[in-house]
């Protein structure tokens, strides 16, 4: 049960939002004056304060920064008749959470409210986990407080003091690289050299070169002598990214130089002694990679000593939400924009997407939004075409499943459902509830005698 100050002049304002706040189980404290709410924010601690922007006594913006000087964790959003992009500026710039204009819609509140919940709950668990991790690195950039990441978040802390070697598995855009500097800030080679290497980026011709260097004169380009990457991070970390595409003459070398923790440049022949940390990464399931003959299986379990799965977002349950919050106030900072805000309707929608591109589809979509809407409101026909075809699709599959529908039936519940519920509505009365349903009495009467409601 969350605690919600509720602060306007307009009696029946407040009357209404307090409605709203119960409807959700909060805890809501209702006050027609600021400085009185603002003498029993210490007693109260609630986790959101909304406020009307306009009151005499005391307005809106004076109540912000009483709670931004003394109450930094409680978010705060504001009321306002004005809807004009300078008042939301404004707030936004003084550390308003979020606002909503009057008159609001029931669902936009509602939907702003558990969006400011959600952030504070989002924070509290940030801070547990930073205590947890001994505050030797804050995951700023890895969102999410679903379980399948806090098993991520318990992998990271337990491998991250040791020198084992880590292979990061899991689908595009999931994160594997932030996973990967996570364990290396929060581990003892911290100030030592990090050297990434994304395998898939390199043609054929250069990945042997840049990954174990060469002498000069080993080929015709080779003008100079050059250390490769395994080199360059000698007493550090180097992270092989989609470590997979390796061929599997190269794979041999990769396996020598983890035997041997040594390397040879191309044209030399001496081997350099090397003191790195190993991270793997891969979007390929290297296990069934093994099978098909296609990855080397030595060198499989030579990386595979701590393995670390990065769930989809399809299924890391609740987390979506806190990913659109934070990548909007990123890219609008970024941009120097006002705070934008998604309609009910569109987080809906992207709830429940599958989301093939996982968090990099995810932000590049926010970004993309973030630069073409030009109003405050991110709405429903601003989506790309690819969204709204599956969730017309998706409602349609649930609309009429794969082995049909009785149609006949269908529409018989359908008017047995609104019967029932004018009738309710009217006490039983028949008259009345054909008035609700802007159909004839008598029509109303066959009706309930041909479904058998209510009674004659």
């Amino acid at each position: 049960m969350a605690k919600i100050i509720i602060i306007d002049d307009e009696p029946a304002m407040v009357e209404v939002i307090v409605t709203l706040c119960r409807e959700k189980g909060h805890q809501v404290f209702p006050f027609n004056s600021a400085p009185k709410a603002v003498e029993q924010l210490d007693a109260i601690n609630p986790q959101v304060v909304i406020a009307d922007i306009k009151m005499e006594t005391m307005t809106g913006f004076d109540v912000l920064r009483h709670v931004r000087e003394h109450h930094r964790q409680t978010a705060v959003i504001l009321i306002t008749a004005y809807a004009s992009v300078e008042t939301a500026v404004e707030a936004m710039k003084m550390g308003a959470y979020d606002y909503v204009t009057k008159p609001f819609k029931i669902d936009e509140l509602q939907m702003t409210v558990q969006r400011a919940l959600d952030y504070q709950a989002a924070l509290r668990e940030n801070v547990y986990l930073r205590k947890e991790l001994k505050n030797r690195y804050r995951f700023e950039n890895i969102i999410g407080t679903s379980r399948k990441m806090q098993q991520v978040y318990n992998l990271i802390n337990k491998v991250a003091d040791t020198d084992s070697t880590v292979l990061i598995q899991g689908e595009s855009g999931t994160g594997k690289e932030l996973v990967a500097k996570a364990i290396v800030s929060m581990g003892p080679r911290a100030q030592k050299p990090f050297v990434s290497i994304n395998c898939a980026a390199l043609p054929v011709y250069l990945i042997e070169t840049e990954l174990f260097g060469h002498e000069k004169g080993a080929f015709t380009d080779a003008r100079t002598a050059r250390a490769g990457h395994i080199e360059l991070a000698n007493t550090g970390t180097l992270l092989l990214d989609e470590i997979a595409t390796l061929g599997l003459a190269l794979q041999s070398k990769l396996l020598r130089v983890l035997e041997d923790r040594a390397v040879t440049r191309i044209g030399g022949q001496t081997a350099k002694k090397i003191d790195f940390r190993l991270i793997a990464a891969s979007n390929e399931n290297l296990e069934e990679l093994v099978k098909a003959g296609r990855f080397r299986e030595d060198l499989y379990y030579r990386i595979n000593v701590v393995p670390i799965t990065l769930p989809p977002l399809r299924q890391r349950a609740g987390d979506v939400h806190l990913l659109l919050d934070h990548f909007l106030r990123l890219y609008c900072a970024a941009n120097h924009v006002p705070l934008k805000r998604l309609d009910p309707e569109v987080v809906q929608i992207l709830e429940e997407d599958a989301w093939p591109g996982n968090v990099r589809e995810l932000e590049n979509l926010v970004q993309r939004l973030v630069l073409m809407v030009d109003g405050p409101v991110i709405e429903i026909i601003h989506l790309p075409q690819r969204l709204l075809s599956s969730t017309a699709a998706s409602r349609e599959a649930i609309l009429i499943p794969d082995g049909g529908v009785d149609f006949d039936a269908e529409m018989e519940n359908i008017q047995i459902a609104y019967l029932s519920a004018a009738l309710r509505r009217t006490d039983g009365k028949k008259s009345a509830a054909a008035a609700l349903l802007n159909i004839d009495p008598q029509r109303m009467k066959y009706l309930c005698r041909k479904l058998d409601i209510g009674r004659d």
